[in-house]
């Protein structure tokens, strides 16, 4: 697909950091088939290479995919729902990634609770046992049931869902009860289940179980250390969620309703060092991962700057806007290191939200007074190196020609902010 297939307006407005819901409408759509794509991708492997797969992980891959095509021909709206949770992109990334042997089959498990969750949401009939390497139940963007084997037994009906473990002493069933409306939540209590908590509103939920929350493997120590479950604050993380929203409401309306309808999941991070980080990974768009911000316009920094990211990712999947990796690195104002082209567009698109929101913090009433003074500081330092990362964008050779149109209403967009605003009294 080019620029050309898609509306002229959407497209600009995706570049000048709109929060319009066309674009994001167009995103989602996007992520959903980009999600499809990868899943028919691991299908057509598993048979490809069938002969190198063991027998268990192939059988139980097999009849996991039986169930997902089940409940999706009369629940599409839920299994798109699971399918398109962030954890379940880098699932797959990392499926795909890996090469043929003992941790490919481990990772073809997984299937299992993405299907078994999508049938558990519909509030189907199921009676069918699940076996598990590590005694762990973990259903994505629901919670995690600890067993005490490797063996459960699942039966639901009338809305109700009850996990019989496989053990000598017999314990009670956890039940657990659906919730909701056609797109179920799973609701409940045990000394063995542990719920992803939603975030206040119920727009996003706080997801410090999921054990694709961050890249498996090596690859996960680039974005930092995923905060266990134990060491949660949940009413902390509740608290800066609610009021970095109230805060974005104030400051920037139509940016807190975009924030609200695309942040699916906040992962929280272990703190390292000074300040606060904040990550988004391409595999996992609508995944904010971040350690706790100290203040609430903090939280609402991190969210638009790594929402960000994840449009810019999810756009060049549709409409690819730079060629393949090339040598060359640029230096930019806000690191230290230099950046290849991809980083420079990506930071510059990142900072140039930041930029507009900024302006409206120092130009608007209602909102903290220590926090206008420093968004006019921010927004004077940062729009002068998003200028600079333009031209950097307009001058190279490695953008698409979608890409030197996109980075032209970027430029747009960054004139139209002008110099220093006036802070507020």
């Amino acid at each position: 697909m080019n620029v050309a297939s898609l509306p002229a307006t959407v497209f600009a407005e995706l570049a000048r950091t709109s929060p319009a819901p066309a674009g994001l409408t167009l995103l989602r759509s996007a992520l959903h088939t980009r999600r499809l794509l990868l899943l028919k991708a691991l299908l057509v492997r598993v048979h490809r290479e069938r002969a190198s797969v063991g027998s268990d992980a192939l059988g139980r891959f097999e009849r996991s995919w039986d169930l997902l095509e089940q409940v999706e021909r009369h629940h599409p709206a839920v299994v798109r729902d699971v399918l398109d949770y962030p954890t379940t992109g880098l699932w797959l990334a990392a499926a795909l990634a890996e090469p043929a042997g003992p941790d490919f089959d481990r990772l073809l498990n997984r299937l299992d609770m993405v299907a078994l969750t999508a049938a558990l949401r519909c509030g189907a009939p199921l009676d069918l046992t699940v076996e598990t390497a590590d005694g762990v139940l973990s259903l994505p963007g629901a919670g995690r049931l600890r067993l005490p084997s490797g063996r459960v037994r699942i039966t639901a009906g009338n809305r109700t869902v009850r996990f019989h473990p496989d053990a000598g002493r017999r314990p009670a069933p956890t039940v657990l009860t659906l919730v909701g409306g056609r797109r179920g939540v799973l609701a409940g209590r045990g000394p063995d289940w542990s719920p992803v908590r939603a975030l206040p509103r119920r727009t996003a939920l706080l997801d410090d179980l999921d054990p694709y929350r961050v890249p498996v493997g090596t690859a996960g120590g680039s974005v930092g250390t995923p905060a266990a479950h134990v060491d949660t604050d949940h009413a902390a993380w509740s608290a800066r969620w609610r009021a970095a929203q109230e805060l974005l409401t104030r400051t920037d309306p139509g940016r807190a309703v975009e924030v609200g309808r695309s942040v699916r999941v906040v992962v929280p991070l272990v703190p390292c060092g000074p300040g606060h980080r904040g990550a988004t990974l391409s595999a996992a768009p609508g995944a904010v991962l971040t350690s706790l911000p100290d203040e609430a316009w903090g939280m609402a920094e991190t969210l638009v700057h790594e929402l960000h990211h994840s449009k810019l990712a999810t756009l060049h999947e549709l409409v690819p806007l730079y060629g393949p990796g090339r040598e060359a690195v640029h230096q930019v104002g806000w690191r230290p290191d230099p950046r290849p082209i991809a980083g420079v567009l990506h930071g510059a698109y990142a900072h140039l939200a930041l930029a507009d929101l900024w302006r409206r913090a120092a130009t608007v009433e209602g909102v903290p007074k220590s926090w206008r003074s420093d968004a006019g500081q921010q927004f004077d330092e940062l729009h002068d190196q998003v200028g600079e990362a333009l031209a950097i964008l307009l001058e190279s050779d490695e953008l698409t020609t979608e890409g030197r149109e996109f980075a032209h209403q970027m430029r747009q967009h960054h004139a139209s902010l002008g110099a220093t605003p006036l802070v507020a009294g």
